[in-house]
């Protein structure tokens, strides 16, 4: 089958960074399905990957993990889903990945895919939105309030693509008011479009712009990029007591500064439960059945800007490149082989 990957860790202008590949069909066992990718996206974490993981042997590394298609096999330990089901979901970091023409993925972390959007638009969500949504819900538990803050969570980095999804969530099932940050013109009526209720510039001094809206000091902060740079101006204008979560990978984090207004910290990594087997794996299943029907029911859109064509080395080499410029708003997909 075709698939897409690399023997040798590195930079994405190299000709062999990314290459088009010919390797065997898996087959389903256990809890896996065989799914025949239609439409894939791309996130930060393949350009991570891409540069730093090394290939076992001679067996290229494969990268992708958000897909949507149709399940062909099923192994005998799944209950969900059928051969036929349009599914879609965001694999596990330490398999290969949905770069190729058919996958295998644990079901438990598996979702029916939206009816109403078509197989590309719904490829840029999965591993955003479960991002997104544990972050939100399981880690800062923002239906527990913070006492005598301001009902409000700040979204550092509100443009890209777990900001674009976040702003959507937090708006549809809760009543917080959301500030997200935004310093182009054009990234600036994206969030505004998606339902920020304000935003405000990460290239300026935060806190002064928090304090201008008058509306008290916010109890959460969801960070999504340089959250170590942000760590003394999230410190001064956070309430005491509020929580500060964060998915980036800073070389350093600094954490005295929450000392003094004893804010929590909290680490949200989307593959944590398929990493451990953990005992609530199939929450992510969940997770995405129940945004599937927002967006079938118009609540939730797409975060998918860019199509870059159909699934070869090329296209991903160039989705790559724009991922790593910073540039990037919204989700980049690709769509067939």
């Amino acid at each position: 089958m075709k698939a897409i990957g690399y023997t040798t860790p590195g930079s994405i202008d190299r000709d062999d960074a990314l290459l088009d590949l010919d390797i065997a069909k898996p087959t389903a066992t256990g809890y896996d399905i065989l799914v025949k990718v239609a439409a894939v996206s791309v996130n930060p974490v393949d350009t991570k990957v891409r540069a730093s993981r090394q290939a076992e042997g001679e067996t290229p590394v494969v990268l992708g993990w958000d897909a949507v298609g149709e399940v062909v096999e099923t192994g005998d330990q799944v209950t969900r889903f059928k051969a036929g089901d349009t599914v879609w979901y965001a694999g596990a970091i330490n398999r290969p990945g949905t770069n190729s023409e058919y996958h295998l993925v644990d079901a438990r972390i598996v979702g029916h895919a939206p009816k109403s959007i078509d197989k590309a638009a719904a490829a840029a969500l999965p591993l955003t939105t479960l991002t997104a949504q544990e972050m939100i819900f399981d880690r800062l538990k923002v239906t527990d309030p913070v006492p005598g803050a301001a009902h409000a969570i700040v979204i550092i980095g509100g443009a890209g693509g777990v900001g674009s999804i976040a702003i959507q969530l937090l708006r549809e099932q809760t009543d917080l008011t959301i500030i997200a940050t935004a310093s182009r013109p054009e990234t600036q009526n994206w969030v505004k479009e998606l339902g920020a209720h304000y935003v405000i510039d990460h290239s300026r001094p935060l806190p002064e712009q928090i304090e201008a809206l008058g509306l008290g000091a916010p109890a959460f902060v969801f960070s999504t990029n340089y959250s170590d740079t942000y760590v003394p101006q999230v410190a001064a204008f956070i309430a005491p007591q509020g929580r500060f979560g964060l998915i980036d990978d800073p070389k350093g984090f600094d954490i005295m500064p929450f000392k003094g207004k004893a804010v929590s910290i909290h680490w949200e990594l989307m593959f944590t439960r398929s990493l451990f087997t953990t005992e609530d794996i199939s929450r992510q299943g969940d997770i995405l059945d129940t945004v599937a029907g927002l967006i079938d029911t118009g609540k939730i859109r797409s975060t998918a800007t860019e199509s870059f064509g159909v699934i070869n080395a090329a296209n991903l080499k160039r989705a790559h490149a724009l991922i790593e410029s910073g540039k990037a708003k919204g989700k980049i997909t690709l769509e067939g082989f």
